[in-house]
Protein backbone atom coordinates (compact mmCIF):
# COMPACT_ATOMS: atom_id res chain seq x y z
CA UNK A 1 0.00 0.00 0.00
CA UNK A 2 1.33 3.38 -0.94
CA UNK A 3 2.45 5.27 2.14
CA UNK A 4 1.87 9.14 2.28
CA UNK A 5 3.72 11.28 4.48
CA UNK A 6 3.05 10.26 7.75
CA UNK A 7 -0.04 9.68 7.58
CA UNK A 8 0.86 6.08 8.93
CA UNK A 9 -2.08 4.31 6.82
CA UNK A 10 -0.99 1.18 9.10
CA UNK A 11 -2.83 -2.45 8.13
CA UNK A 12 -5.85 -0.62 6.09
CA UNK A 13 -5.14 -1.50 2.56
CA UNK A 14 -7.52 0.81 0.58
CA UNK A 15 -7.63 -1.21 -2.58
CA UNK A 16 -9.10 -4.12 -0.43
CA UNK A 17 -11.16 -1.79 1.33
CA UNK A 18 -12.94 -0.76 -1.76
CA UNK A 19 -13.34 -3.68 -3.12
CA UNK A 20 -15.37 -5.39 0.30
CA UNK A 21 -17.14 -1.98 -0.08
CA UNK A 22 -18.63 -3.75 -3.49
CA UNK A 23 -19.12 -6.90 -1.75
CA UNK A 24 -20.95 -5.90 1.14
CA UNK A 25 -24.05 -4.81 -0.21
CA UNK A 26 -25.08 -2.98 3.16
CA UNK A 27 -27.40 -4.88 5.83
CA UNK A 28 -29.70 -3.09 8.80
CA UNK A 29 -33.00 -2.24 9.35
CA UNK A 30 -32.23 1.84 8.92
CA UNK A 31 -32.19 3.07 12.10
CA UNK A 32 -31.72 6.97 13.41
CA UNK A 33 -28.12 7.00 13.31
CA UNK A 34 -25.80 7.05 10.29
CA UNK A 35 -22.79 7.37 12.11
CA UNK A 36 -21.40 7.06 15.55
CA UNK A 37 -18.33 9.11 17.18
CA UNK A 38 -16.88 7.32 19.97
CA UNK A 39 -14.75 9.43 22.43
CA UNK A 40 -12.97 6.67 23.78
CA UNK A 41 -11.20 8.13 27.26
CA UNK A 42 -8.41 5.66 27.45
CA UNK A 43 -7.17 4.68 31.14
CA UNK A 44 -10.21 4.26 32.69
CA UNK A 45 -12.40 7.65 33.98
CA UNK A 46 -13.46 8.28 37.16
CA UNK A 47 -17.24 8.06 37.54
CA UNK A 48 -17.59 9.68 41.37
CA UNK A 49 -15.49 12.66 39.89
CA UNK A 50 -17.51 12.76 36.80
CA UNK A 51 -20.70 11.60 35.78
CA UNK A 52 -21.82 9.83 39.41
CA UNK A 53 -21.13 12.23 42.35
CA UNK A 54 -21.26 10.18 45.86
CA UNK A 55 -21.64 13.66 48.40
CA UNK A 56 -22.77 11.17 50.97
CA UNK A 57 -19.74 9.00 50.69
CA UNK A 58 -17.20 9.22 54.23
CA UNK A 59 -14.11 10.88 53.84
CA UNK A 60 -11.23 9.51 51.90
CA UNK A 61 -14.27 8.07 49.47
CA UNK A 62 -16.16 11.09 48.58
CA UNK A 63 -15.08 13.20 45.40
CA UNK A 64 -13.05 16.05 46.29
CA UNK A 65 -15.46 17.72 43.60
CA UNK A 66 -18.77 18.83 44.31
CA UNK A 67 -22.13 18.22 42.61
CA UNK A 68 -23.84 20.57 40.73
CA UNK A 69 -27.16 20.61 39.11
CA UNK A 70 -27.58 20.70 35.69
CA UNK A 71 -30.21 21.45 33.01
CA UNK A 72 -32.19 18.62 34.23
CA UNK A 73 -33.60 18.93 37.71
CA UNK A 74 -32.89 16.25 39.68
CA UNK A 75 -29.59 15.19 37.62
CA UNK A 76 -25.69 16.03 38.81
CA UNK A 77 -22.76 16.12 38.14
CA UNK A 78 -18.92 16.70 38.94
CA UNK A 79 -18.38 20.76 39.75
CA UNK A 80 -15.76 20.60 37.22
CA UNK A 81 -18.15 19.83 34.46
CA UNK A 82 -20.53 22.67 34.18
CA UNK A 83 -20.19 22.76 30.24
CA UNK A 84 -21.58 19.05 30.38
CA UNK A 85 -24.26 19.90 32.80
CA UNK A 86 -25.33 22.39 29.91
CA UNK A 87 -26.55 19.27 27.80
CA UNK A 88 -27.96 16.64 30.14
CA UNK A 89 -31.50 17.29 28.37
CA UNK A 90 -29.67 15.64 25.34
CA UNK A 91 -27.93 13.08 27.27
CA UNK A 92 -28.21 9.65 28.98
CA UNK A 93 -26.30 9.24 31.40
CA UNK A 94 -25.31 5.12 32.24
CA UNK A 95 -24.48 4.84 35.82
CA UNK A 96 -24.19 0.69 35.81
CA UNK A 97 -21.53 -0.28 33.49
CA UNK A 98 -19.69 -2.76 35.13
CA UNK A 99 -17.50 -6.35 34.10
CA UNK A 100 -15.20 -8.52 36.21
CA UNK A 101 -11.70 -6.69 34.98
CA UNK A 102 -9.62 -4.33 36.51
CA UNK A 103 -6.40 -4.98 33.79
CA UNK A 104 -5.90 -2.34 30.92
CA UNK A 105 -5.63 -5.03 28.19
CA UNK A 106 -8.49 -7.27 28.50
CA UNK A 107 -10.78 -4.40 29.42
CA UNK A 108 -9.75 -2.54 26.45
CA UNK A 109 -10.68 -5.46 24.05
CA UNK A 110 -13.67 -5.61 26.04
CA UNK A 111 -15.13 -2.10 25.69
CA UNK A 112 -14.19 -2.11 22.27
CA UNK A 113 -15.60 -4.92 20.84
CA UNK A 114 -18.22 -6.22 23.09
CA UNK A 115 -16.66 -9.75 23.69
CA UNK A 116 -14.13 -10.75 26.60
CA UNK A 117 -11.03 -12.40 26.45
CA UNK A 118 -9.14 -12.48 29.66
CA UNK A 119 -5.75 -13.95 28.11
CA UNK A 120 -5.17 -10.37 26.53
CA UNK A 121 -3.51 -8.87 29.13
CA UNK A 122 -0.90 -5.76 28.30
CA UNK A 123 1.98 -7.60 26.98
CA UNK A 124 0.04 -10.50 25.40
CA UNK A 125 -2.71 -8.07 23.83
CA UNK A 126 -0.92 -7.10 20.64
CA UNK A 127 -3.80 -7.39 18.16
CA UNK A 128 -3.71 -10.16 15.64
CA UNK A 129 -6.02 -10.91 13.01
CA UNK A 130 -7.82 -14.27 15.39
CA UNK A 131 -9.57 -10.91 17.67
CA UNK A 132 -12.84 -9.47 17.03
CA UNK A 133 -13.59 -6.49 15.64
CA UNK A 134 -14.03 -3.37 16.63
CA UNK A 135 -17.22 -1.62 15.88
CA UNK A 136 -16.23 0.87 13.25
CA UNK A 137 -14.96 -2.53 11.37
CA UNK A 138 -18.23 -4.43 11.93
CA UNK A 139 -19.98 -1.39 10.18
CA UNK A 140 -17.35 -0.87 7.17
CA UNK A 141 -18.61 -4.50 6.58
CA UNK A 142 -22.33 -4.06 7.27
CA UNK A 143 -22.59 -0.79 5.68
CA UNK A 144 -19.43 0.76 3.47
CA UNK A 145 -19.33 4.21 2.94
CA UNK A 146 -19.38 4.66 -0.82
CA UNK A 147 -15.57 6.13 -1.55
CA UNK A 148 -14.77 6.50 2.12
CA UNK A 149 -13.11 4.34 4.76
CA UNK A 150 -15.43 2.93 6.60
CA UNK A 151 -14.32 3.49 10.47
CA UNK A 152 -11.26 6.03 11.06
CA UNK A 153 -9.10 6.04 14.37
CA UNK A 154 -7.72 9.84 15.52
CA UNK A 155 -5.60 10.57 16.46
CA UNK A 156 -3.73 7.21 16.67
CA UNK A 157 -4.56 3.68 18.03
CA UNK A 158 -3.95 2.96 21.76
CA UNK A 159 -0.48 1.24 22.05
CA UNK A 160 2.89 1.35 24.27
CA UNK A 161 5.56 0.38 24.43
CA UNK A 162 5.83 -1.64 21.28
CA UNK A 163 2.05 -3.15 21.77
CA UNK A 164 -0.84 -1.77 19.70
CA UNK A 165 -3.93 -3.08 21.06
CA UNK A 166 -6.13 -6.15 20.73
CA UNK A 167 -9.52 -4.67 20.53
CA UNK A 168 -8.99 -1.93 17.58
CA UNK A 169 -8.82 -3.12 14.30
CA UNK A 170 -10.90 -5.57 11.95
CA UNK A 171 -9.35 -8.52 13.88
CA UNK A 172 -10.84 -11.65 11.89
CA UNK A 173 -12.91 -9.63 9.14
CA UNK A 174 -9.89 -9.06 7.33
CA UNK A 175 -7.69 -5.94 6.99
CA UNK A 176 -10.03 -4.33 4.19
CA UNK A 177 -12.01 -3.68 7.05
CA UNK A 178 -9.21 -1.64 9.46
CA UNK A 179 -9.53 1.71 10.79
CA UNK A 180 -7.76 4.31 8.78
CA UNK A 181 -5.05 5.16 11.16
CA UNK A 182 -4.05 8.91 10.65
CA UNK A 183 -1.12 9.92 12.92
CA UNK A 184 -0.12 13.30 14.46
CA UNK A 185 2.06 15.23 11.76
CA UNK A 186 5.20 16.55 13.25
CA UNK A 187 5.95 19.49 14.47
CA UNK A 188 7.02 22.07 12.18
CA UNK A 189 7.94 25.45 12.22
CA UNK A 190 5.07 27.03 10.67
CA UNK A 191 2.73 24.07 9.78
CA UNK A 192 -1.05 24.20 10.37
CA UNK A 193 -1.89 20.77 9.09
CA UNK A 194 -3.37 18.34 11.89
CA UNK A 195 -3.97 15.39 10.42
CA UNK A 196 -2.08 15.05 6.79
CA UNK A 197 -3.64 13.20 3.91
CA UNK A 198 -0.54 14.58 1.50
CA UNK A 199 2.48 13.22 -0.40
CA UNK A 200 5.92 13.61 1.40
CA UNK A 201 7.82 16.73 0.11
CA UNK A 202 10.38 14.54 -1.68
CA UNK A 203 7.56 12.74 -3.60
CA UNK A 204 5.65 14.44 -6.58
CA UNK A 205 2.20 13.77 -7.96
CA UNK A 206 4.47 12.86 -11.02
CA UNK A 207 6.25 10.34 -9.50
CA UNK A 208 3.34 8.73 -7.46
CA UNK A 209 1.97 7.99 -10.89
CA UNK A 210 5.18 6.34 -12.55
CA UNK A 211 5.30 4.28 -9.57
CA UNK A 212 2.29 3.18 -10.24
CA UNK A 213 2.98 2.56 -13.77
CA UNK A 214 5.92 0.14 -12.41
CA UNK A 215 3.81 -1.46 -10.26
CA UNK A 216 0.94 -1.97 -13.01
CA UNK A 217 3.57 -3.48 -15.19
CA UNK A 218 4.98 -5.65 -12.53
CA UNK A 219 1.67 -6.88 -11.57
CA UNK A 220 0.45 -7.44 -15.12
CA UNK A 221 3.49 -9.85 -15.21
CA UNK A 222 2.78 -11.73 -11.97
CA UNK A 223 -0.94 -12.17 -12.88
CA UNK A 224 -0.15 -13.75 -16.47
CA UNK A 225 2.29 -16.02 -14.60
CA UNK A 226 -0.50 -16.83 -11.49
CA UNK A 227 -3.18 -16.86 -13.80
CA UNK A 228 -5.65 -16.22 -10.69
CA UNK A 229 -8.46 -14.40 -11.87
CA UNK A 230 -9.46 -13.47 -8.09
CA UNK A 231 -6.85 -10.64 -8.50
CA UNK A 232 -8.20 -9.50 -12.19
CA UNK A 233 -10.21 -6.85 -11.00
CA UNK A 234 -8.18 -5.51 -7.67
CA UNK A 235 -5.99 -3.11 -10.28
CA UNK A 236 -10.09 -1.55 -10.05
CA UNK A 237 -9.92 -0.86 -6.40
CA UNK A 238 -6.59 0.32 -6.52
CA UNK A 239 -7.59 3.32 -9.14
CA UNK A 240 -10.01 3.94 -6.76
CA UNK A 241 -7.82 4.16 -3.65
CA UNK A 242 -5.60 6.54 -5.58
CA UNK A 243 -8.01 8.76 -6.08
CA UNK A 244 -8.63 9.08 -2.75
CA UNK A 245 -5.13 9.78 -1.39
CA UNK A 246 -4.67 12.53 -4.35
CA UNK A 247 -8.08 13.80 -4.04
CA UNK A 248 -10.16 13.00 -1.57
CA UNK A 249 -13.34 13.77 0.64
CA UNK A 250 -11.09 12.38 3.88
CA UNK A 251 -8.36 15.07 2.98
CA UNK A 252 -10.71 17.89 3.11
CA UNK A 253 -12.81 16.96 5.86
CA UNK A 254 -9.17 16.60 8.04
CA UNK A 255 -8.31 19.76 6.50
CA UNK A 256 -9.02 21.89 9.72
CA UNK A 257 -8.31 25.75 7.64
CA UNK A 258 -11.38 25.13 6.37
CA UNK A 259 -12.97 26.09 9.47
CA UNK A 260 -13.26 29.47 10.86
CA UNK A 261 -10.92 30.67 13.78
CA UNK A 262 -13.96 31.00 16.11
CA UNK A 263 -14.55 27.40 15.41
CA UNK A 264 -11.67 25.90 16.22
CA UNK A 265 -11.04 28.04 19.21
CA UNK A 266 -14.46 27.03 20.61
CA UNK A 267 -13.37 23.26 20.44
CA UNK A 268 -10.23 23.89 21.73
CA UNK A 269 -6.19 24.58 20.04
CA UNK A 270 -5.43 20.97 21.39
CA UNK A 271 -5.30 17.66 19.86
CA UNK A 272 -8.47 16.47 21.80
CA UNK A 273 -10.16 19.40 21.22
CA UNK A 274 -9.19 19.20 17.37
CA UNK A 275 -9.81 15.26 17.13
CA UNK A 276 -13.32 16.04 17.87
CA UNK A 277 -13.79 19.15 15.51
CA UNK A 278 -12.03 16.53 12.96
CA UNK A 279 -14.53 13.66 14.12
CA UNK A 280 -17.25 15.91 13.22
CA UNK A 281 -16.04 16.49 9.59
CA UNK A 282 -15.09 13.18 8.88
CA UNK A 283 -18.93 12.06 9.74
CA UNK A 284 -20.44 14.82 7.99
CA UNK A 285 -18.68 13.38 4.82
CA UNK A 286 -19.90 9.80 5.47
CA UNK A 287 -17.78 7.97 7.18
CA UNK A 288 -19.36 5.71 9.60
CA UNK A 289 -17.46 5.29 12.72
CA UNK A 290 -14.94 7.76 14.30
CA UNK A 291 -13.09 6.89 17.17
CA UNK A 292 -11.20 9.02 19.34
CA UNK A 293 -8.31 7.22 21.33
CA UNK A 294 -7.72 9.91 24.01
CA UNK A 295 -4.14 9.82 25.19
CA UNK A 296 -1.19 12.33 25.55
CA UNK A 297 2.75 12.33 24.37
CA UNK A 298 4.40 14.28 26.97
CA UNK A 299 7.70 15.88 25.97
CA UNK A 300 9.97 12.83 26.02
CA UNK A 301 7.72 11.15 23.58
CA UNK A 302 6.06 8.39 25.67
CA UNK A 303 2.61 7.29 25.51
CA UNK A 304 0.39 8.25 28.68
CA UNK A 305 -3.20 7.30 29.11
CA UNK A 306 -4.17 10.29 31.10
CA UNK A 307 -7.44 8.77 32.54
CA UNK A 308 -5.64 6.30 34.05
CA UNK A 309 -5.18 9.07 37.21
CA UNK A 310 -3.37 7.09 39.71
CA UNK A 311 -1.39 10.14 40.89
CA UNK A 312 2.43 10.43 41.02
CA UNK A 313 3.60 9.38 37.19
CA UNK A 314 6.77 10.40 36.79
CA UNK A 315 6.41 11.73 33.15
CA UNK A 316 3.84 14.17 33.89
CA UNK A 317 5.86 15.49 36.66
CA UNK A 318 4.70 13.52 39.62
CA UNK A 319 1.36 15.51 39.99
CA UNK A 320 -1.29 13.92 41.70
CA UNK A 321 -4.25 12.00 40.07
CA UNK A 322 -6.87 14.99 41.29
CA UNK A 323 -4.27 17.57 39.62
CA UNK A 324 -4.23 15.22 36.19
CA UNK A 325 -8.35 15.65 35.84
CA UNK A 326 -7.81 19.78 35.87
CA UNK A 327 -4.66 19.44 33.18
CA UNK A 328 -5.79 20.36 29.82
CA UNK A 329 -5.33 16.83 28.66
CA UNK A 330 -8.47 15.85 31.09
CA UNK A 331 -11.13 16.98 32.08
CA UNK A 332 -11.05 21.21 30.26
CA UNK A 333 -10.37 19.74 27.44
CA UNK A 334 -13.11 16.81 27.05
CA UNK A 335 -15.63 19.92 28.48
CA UNK A 336 -14.44 22.65 25.39
CA UNK A 337 -14.48 19.96 22.71
CA UNK A 338 -18.18 18.36 24.04
CA UNK A 339 -19.56 21.53 24.51
CA UNK A 340 -18.98 22.39 21.10
CA UNK A 341 -19.28 19.29 19.47
CA UNK A 342 -23.04 19.19 21.37
CA UNK A 343 -23.61 22.66 20.03
CA UNK A 344 -22.46 22.27 16.03
CA UNK A 345 -24.47 18.80 15.61
CA UNK A 346 -27.44 20.23 17.58
CA UNK A 347 -27.48 23.50 15.23
CA UNK A 348 -26.94 21.01 12.10
CA UNK A 349 -29.80 18.81 12.62
CA UNK A 350 -26.89 16.19 12.61
CA UNK A 351 -27.58 15.13 16.20
CA UNK A 352 -30.56 13.21 15.24
CA UNK A 353 -28.49 10.81 12.96
CA UNK A 354 -25.37 10.95 14.80
CA UNK A 355 -24.83 8.84 18.13
CA UNK A 356 -22.04 10.23 20.51
CA UNK A 357 -20.86 8.08 22.80
CA UNK A 358 -18.37 8.23 26.03
CA UNK A 359 -16.67 6.01 27.85
CA UNK A 360 -13.19 4.35 28.57
CA UNK A 361 -12.63 0.74 29.72
CA UNK A 362 -12.78 0.82 33.37
CA UNK A 363 -13.75 2.79 36.08
CA UNK A 364 -11.84 4.28 39.46
CA UNK A 365 -11.91 2.80 43.01
CA UNK A 366 -14.17 4.09 45.30
CA UNK A 367 -10.94 4.75 47.79
CA UNK A 368 -8.71 7.51 47.02
CA UNK A 369 -5.11 6.25 47.01
CA UNK A 370 -1.56 8.00 48.75
CA UNK A 371 -0.97 10.05 45.39
CA UNK A 372 -4.64 11.43 45.63
CA UNK A 373 -5.52 9.76 42.74
CA UNK A 374 -7.79 6.63 42.15
CA UNK A 375 -7.19 2.99 41.08
CA UNK A 376 -8.59 0.59 38.75
CA UNK A 377 -11.88 -0.74 39.16
CA UNK A 378 -14.14 -2.45 36.66
CA UNK A 379 -17.10 -3.50 38.71
CA UNK A 380 -18.45 0.16 37.78
CA UNK A 381 -17.90 3.01 35.24
CA UNK A 382 -20.10 5.26 33.82
CA UNK A 383 -20.97 6.11 29.92
CA UNK A 384 -22.60 8.74 27.75
CA UNK A 385 -24.57 8.31 25.06
CA UNK A 386 -26.35 11.43 22.68
CA UNK A 387 -28.45 11.79 19.52
CA UNK A 388 -29.24 8.90 16.92
CA UNK A 389 -32.52 8.56 18.59
CA UNK A 390 -31.63 8.58 22.28
CA UNK A 391 -33.81 9.64 24.66
CA UNK A 392 -31.99 13.10 26.73
CA UNK A 393 -32.22 14.00 30.06
CA UNK A 394 -32.31 10.66 31.88
CA UNK A 395 -29.68 8.24 34.37
CA UNK A 396 -30.17 4.64 33.07
CA UNK A 397 -29.00 2.38 36.38
CA UNK A 398 -28.29 3.46 40.22
CA UNK A 399 -25.16 2.52 41.91
CA UNK A 400 -24.29 2.71 46.13
CA UNK A 401 -23.52 5.84 47.48
CA UNK A 402 -19.89 4.96 46.69
CA UNK A 403 -20.20 4.81 43.67
CA UNK A 404 -18.47 1.47 43.50
CA UNK A 405 -20.79 -1.20 42.72
CA UNK A 406 -24.29 -0.85 40.41
CA UNK A 407 -27.45 -1.28 42.51
CA UNK A 408 -29.95 -1.61 39.66
CA UNK A 409 -30.10 -2.00 35.97
CA UNK A 410 -26.04 -3.85 35.35
CA UNK A 411 -24.96 -3.37 31.85
CA UNK A 412 -22.23 -5.36 30.86
CA UNK A 413 -20.13 -3.73 28.06
CA UNK A 414 -21.97 -6.19 25.40
CA UNK A 415 -25.33 -5.00 26.54
CA UNK A 416 -23.77 -1.23 25.93
CA UNK A 417 -22.81 -2.45 21.92
CA UNK A 418 -25.77 -4.06 21.25
CA UNK A 419 -27.53 0.13 22.08
CA UNK A 420 -24.98 1.50 19.79
CA UNK A 421 -25.92 -1.22 17.50
CA UNK A 422 -29.98 -0.60 18.04
CA UNK A 423 -29.24 2.94 17.46
CA UNK A 424 -27.87 2.21 14.07
CA UNK A 425 -30.77 -0.38 13.16
CA UNK A 426 -28.73 -2.82 13.18
CA UNK A 427 -29.92 -6.14 15.29
CA UNK A 428 -27.58 -7.80 17.65
CA UNK A 429 -28.07 -11.37 15.78
CA UNK A 430 -26.85 -10.16 12.67
CA UNK A 431 -24.00 -11.94 11.26
CA UNK A 432 -20.47 -11.61 9.53
CA UNK A 433 -18.18 -13.47 8.43
CA UNK A 434 -14.77 -14.27 8.90
CA UNK A 435 -11.32 -14.95 6.35
CA UNK A 436 -12.79 -18.77 6.50
CA UNK A 437 -16.61 -17.45 6.00
CA UNK A 438 -17.71 -18.82 9.40
CA UNK A 439 -20.80 -17.13 10.44
CA UNK A 440 -20.45 -15.35 13.99
CA UNK A 441 -23.40 -12.92 15.74
CA UNK A 442 -22.18 -9.41 16.01
CA UNK A 443 -23.04 -8.89 19.51
CA UNK A 444 -24.55 -11.08 22.26
CA UNK A 445 -25.62 -8.28 24.38
CA UNK A 446 -29.36 -6.49 24.71
CA UNK A 447 -30.01 -3.40 23.73
CA UNK A 448 -31.01 -1.05 26.43
CA UNK A 449 -34.02 -0.07 24.62
CA UNK A 450 -35.91 2.09 27.20
CA UNK A 451 -32.85 4.89 26.23
CA UNK A 452 -34.94 5.62 23.13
Amino acid sequence: MIRVGQAGLGALALPGLLQAQKAAGGKGTGGKAKSVILIYLWGGPPQMDMWDPNPEAESGIRSLFKPIPTKVPGIHVSEAMPLFAKWTHKTAIIRSLTHDSNEHGNSVYYTLTGHKDKTKTFGRNKRSRKDWPGMGSVLSGLRPAEGLPGTVTIPRPIGHDGVTYSGSHAGFMGPRHDPLEIGRVAEEKGTDELYPLSLPKEVSKTRLLARRGLRQSLEDLDRKLQGDPSTIDFTDYREQALGMLLTSKVKDAIDLKKETTKTRDRYGRNEWGEAILTARRLVESGVRLVTISWMYIPPNGNVANVWDNHGGTSTLGGITGYDMLKKEYCLPSLESGFNALMEDLTASGLLDETLVAMYGEFGRTPKINKNTGRDHWGALQSAVLAGGGIQGGQVYGKSDRQSAYPTEKPVAPEDLHATMYHALGIPPDTMIHDHLNRPHRICDGRPLTGLF
